[in-house]
């Protein structure tokens, strides 16, 4: 059994920072491509980051410069470092990750339960 676990969420005033943690534990050979996805209220979850096992990135448009993604492979754990924070970044922020749990079975898409980040202003 696999699971993602994020942390590190909260509340923070306009132009403040906050870093998020996502915890991968249980039975893994490895993990493939990590993400962060971010739902506001009333809206489609969207795209916010991604990192290859390599540590090639891609970011959504919106967060571009402001954002930077990480992972520690030997930890199993993904980071995302928010800086410049705006309201607009208000939303439940999910991990995301490609696993595989046995060398001889394909990877398979696991979610985190989600955690709260509120930008005041």
């Amino acid at each position: 059994q696999v699971q993602l676990v994020e942390s590190g969420g909260g509340l923070v005033q306009v132009g403040g920072s906050l870093s998020l943690a996502c915890a991968a534990s249980g039975s893994i050979f490895a993990i493939n491509d990590m993400a962060w996805y971010r739902q506001a209220p009333g809206k489609q979850r969207e795209f916010v980051a991604s990192i290859s096992f390599g540590g090639r990135t891609t970011y959504a448009d919106s967060v571009k410069g402001r954002f930077t993604i990480s992972r520690d492979n030997a930890k199993f754990t993904m980071y995302l470092q928010m800086n410049s924070l705006r309201p607009a970044d208000t939303a439940v922020y999910y991990c995301h990750g490609d696993i595989q749990a046995i060398p001889s079975r394909p990877a398979f898409d696991h979610w985190g339960q989600g955690t709260q980040v509120t930008v005041s202003s």
